[in-house]
Formats: C-alpha cells, structure tokens, sequence
C-alpha cells in the first residue's frame, strides 16, 4: 500500500525495522530537548502528515522500550488517526514514572500502526442472540 506523507521534520521518514513489523517508529520533531515531569503529559509533534485511504487508520501506540525502562506511554492509546485529518501527527506522552523524563529531538516516541476498519450501521432490537458466554463480564471465563 502507498501513503502520501508530508515530513516537516528533519527525521527521516518512519520505517519498518524488521520484515515482521507492524509499527513504525514516530521521532519527536524538537528544536530543543523538552523534560516531562513525573505524572506529566505533553503533546509531541512528529512533524509529520499523511493521507490514508479511505477505510483504514493510523494506531498511534506506545514503545514498549519507553514503557519499561523509563514509564513513558502514549496517553491516549492506541491514539487514532482518521483517514481524513490531514494535519500534524502529534503523540500525547505521559511520564508514569517517579523521574523527569528528557525527550530530545528525533527520539523514537511511539509506534505508529497502519490498520484496516469497518464502519457499521446500528440495528435497534429488543433483545440479543443467546450465546455460551451470556452477560458473564469480567473474569466470567477463569481466572
């Protein structure tokens, strides 16, 4: 699949590390290195913009490296890029840890996530199809 992208960073445009991924790693487009604060949250540009096609979205998600070694996650995650925003990707990153977090220009910040959805169309009804599992909700299935 081909993505028009914009890059108003200096970065270079995100890639696939292996043949197996799914993600792409988005860079912070900084001037300068910025401090996220412990329980801080801050909107990082990436710098860039794509259009997608109709029919699919873009997943903004955290790096699990960030997330473990250093308690930083995407806020709002997976954070989702619609296929007809055109603007500036940006990431919503918190800092879950008890030490300030410096976040310098061009550091790998998320994940980004190219997926296929359906839009659906609601049928009102009064009642729902039995199924095994029924209303169980919340460790309904073991432990």
């Amino acid at each position: 699949m081909e993505i028009k992208i914009v890059n108003n960073s200096t970065n270079e445009l995100p890639f696939y590390a292996t043949v197996g991924s799914a993600g792409m790693d988005l860079k912070a487009n900084l001037e300068s290195p910025v401090i996220l604060a412990p329980m801080e949250r801050k909107l990082i540009s990436t710098g860039l913009k794509i259009q997608l096609p109709q029919g699919y979205e873009a997943q903004v998600r955290p790096r699990s490296g960030l997330a473990l070694k250093h308690g930083i996650s995407v806020l709002n995650s997976p954070g989702t890029v619609d296929s007809d925003y055109r603007g500036d990707i940006g990431v919503i990153l918190i800092n879950l840890s008890n030490t300030p977090f410096e976040i310098v220009p061009g550091e790998r910040i998320a994940q980004l996530v190219i997926a296929k959805h359906e839009q659906i169309t609601w049928i009102p009804v009064e009642a729902l199809d039995e199924s095994d599992r029924g209303e169980g909700g919340f460790g309904s299935t073991g432990k």
